[in-house]
């Protein structure tokens, strides 16, 4: 099995770091460069999915502080409109005439 760091498609960059120009549709050399690419891909995967997460933790207390402020205004929205609807009362004594009328 050729190693990747002897391989021609892979380049090492001034920091150390190795980039590969395989491409498992193109240019394989070996079964276990597809296993590799998978391992490279799992990894960018992982990685991305981490880097998410962390935003997501980030930006969950002013998510938190929106959501209880549009609570409020729902709230108080309702308590506004709800002269439109009638109070509850209102309709418990109509029901008791009604029955007084039969």
């Amino acid at each position: 099995m050729i190693q990747c760091k002897d391989c021609e498609f892979c380049e090492k960059g001034p920091d150390g770091s190795y980039r590969f120009r395989c491409h498992p549709f193109e240019n394989v050399k070996e079964p276990e460069c597809l296993v590799k690419w998978q391992l490279v891909k799992l990894d960018m995967m992982v990685r991305a999915y981490m880097s998410t997460v962390a935003h997501y933790k980030k930006i969950a207390p002013l998510q938190e502080k929106m959501m209880k402020a549009m609570e409020r205004e729902i709230e108080e929205m309702d308590e506004g409109e709800s002269w439109k609807y009638g109070g509850d009362d209102d309709e418990a004594d109509g029901d008791a005439d009604d029955d007084e009328l039969l």
